[in-house]
């Protein structure tokens, strides 16, 4: 990434959302590089929400996962490292099955899951590892996919505005129903190739939720996307007494 974009965004973020953490951004790699590895559960039973391990690189660590860090099936497959779904995910996802299965009852029926999984986004991962970083942290020669947000509604609303400001259309957002990990990974990686690459509003998960502060959400801007937002910025209503208004609050928080 461009050391000289780099500066220039941290020096605007501090500017137009003062007080607010800095964004992280994902890529795939062949190597680790210089993140810290992810260990993966002890065992096969153990389970832990990828989301919770890629909210430390929130908090200023670069973090490199592969297919064994993750333990979660829903993480491996919204990282891009399987495509297997658990067994009886019907069920699962909707209403269990008595005395074997406790269901999560986001879905109405296990038929309305397995229709919605028909249109599920599929990830292969392009490379053996998925590296996040904090944005100071990504050096020159790191293509980031996406650039992911970690803020309350205040931030958000500035970065929703900030996304349709240089669009026609009012859906350069959009919030699919979807794994945590899906909003910040799966969904602003294939929307990088389209040709008009959308934003992603995330972390409405119930099961991921308590790996976040309960006033976050998260906001995925895939990459090209993302130039054009911090290119617009000065430009933008970030410059005006209703954003310092909202602003206010943030320096206060």
């Amino acid at each position: 990434m461009d050391k000289k974009l780099r500066e220039t965004f941290m020096k605007n973020w501090g500017k137009y959302f003062t007080g607010a953490a800095l964004p992280i951004v994902f890529f795939y790699s062949d190597t680790e590089g210089n993140a810290s590895r992810v260990k993966g559960p002890k065992d096969a039973t153990e389970h832990r929400c990828v989301i919770a391990d890629i909210a430390r690189a929130a908090k200023g660590r670069s973090l490199a996962f592969h297919a064994g860090s993750i333990g979660c099936e829903g993480g491996r497959r919204y990282l891009g490292f399987s495509a297997v779904l658990r067994p009886n995910f019907e069920y699962f996802l909707s209403c269990g099955i008595p005395g074997e299965m406790e269901g999560e009852r986001y879905k109405k029926s296990p038929e309305l899951v397995s229709q919605t999984m028909k249109s599920s986004p599929k990830l292969e991962a392009p490379a053996p590892f998925i590296i996040f970083k904090p944005w100071d942290k990504v050096s020159e020669d790191e293509e980031p996919e996406a650039v992911i947000f970690f803020g309350t509604p205040d931030v958000i609303s500035g970065l929703f505005t900030l996304a349709n400001y240089d669009e026609a259309e009012p859906n350069a957002v959009f919030s699919p129903f979807g794994a945590g990990c899906s909003t910040i990974v799966t969904y602003p990686y294939l929307e990088k190739r389209s040709a008009r690459p959308r934003c992603v509003l995330g972390m409405f998960d119930i099961s991921a939720r308590p790996c976040v502060a309960a006033n976050t959400f998260t906001f995925a801007a895939p990459f090209n996307k993302f130039l054009r937002m911090a290119d617009n910025m000065d430009e933008s209503f970030l410059t005006t007494e209703n954003w310092k208004m909202v602003k206010k609050r943030l320096t206060r928080s």
